[in-house]
């Protein structure tokens, strides 16, 4: 696996620069399909760019169908066929109103996923939910943004599913979709932002809960309300966007 450096230019749109580099690294076959990413410091010092700028980049390599962020293993490299069919580009994520939608859209998704997935889970689903929900912890108690952790829980609950429809779905969003950068404005210090995140977790917890109990109306409702107040945790932020 050959990753040559390149340094970026242009910080307004870095992010994009780092996709394209690394879109084409795959194309050219420097990366091939099953190839693991390098760390995010590799890439960091590889492009002389910032964590944010990898993390956004990798975000957006989701979403498109390039790579599959697998949680405590690493990012890699999807095989062509592998590509999810349903896409939402990074670009209809661009503004609030769109994420808002999006939203909505996941909620009649999701909530009808974590019914399934209380039905069909299985005890290996179950201890990977409970490692996501670690992982956000964790990320709560590092005061880390939670983003990978809150992106693999969703991911989580669409493979106990057992219907690969719903993970393509998820694969295809990407962490990206984890609307926390929309708050961040709202969220003044550091104390709020623990006290937000770990009211998302404690939303988690209830699906969790739900879908390890078999419980499949306590999951489909547990899962309409973690998304419903995250549409309107949204709404308040921007008072506009409604």
């Amino acid at each position: 696996m050959d990753t040559t450096s390149t340094t970026l230019k242009k910080p307004g749109g870095l992010a994009v620069q780092l996709v394209q580099a690394m879109t084409e690294q795959i194309r050219s076959g420097r990366l091939n399909a099953g190839d693991k990413l390098p760390t995010e410091a590799a890439i960091m010092k590889d492009f002389g760019v910032s964590r944010t700028v990898v993390r956004e980049a990798i975000s957006r390599l989701q979403a498109s169908g390039w790579v599959d962020t697998r949680h405590g293993i690493g990012t890699f490299v999807l095989h062509q066929s592998e590509h999810p069919s349903f896409r939402i580009s990074p670009e209809h994520m661009g503004t609030l109103r769109e994420v808002i939608a999006l939203l909505e859209f996941r909620i009649s998704v999701e909530t009808e996923a974590a019914a399934l997935a209380a039905v069909r889970r299985t005890p290996e689903n179950i201890a990977e939910l409970q490692s996501a929900l670690s992982a956000f912890n964790s990320a709560i108690e590092e005061g880390r943004d939670a983003v990978a952790a809150d992106h693999q829980f969703h991911q989580e609950i669409a493979r106990a599913t057992q219907n690969h429809h719903f993970t393509d779905l998820m694969n295809s969003l990407g962490a990206g979709v984890i609307p926390r950068a929309r708050i961040s404005s709202i969220l003044s210090s550091d104390p709020e932002r623990q006290n937000y995140l770990r009211r998302v977790n404690q939303e988690h917890e209830s699906i969790y809960n739900a879908i390890a109990a078999q419980d499949v109306e306590a999951a489909r409702a547990a899962m309409r309300t973690h998304l419903a107040n995250s549409r309107e945790r949204l709404r308040k932020s921007d008072p506009d966007s409604t």
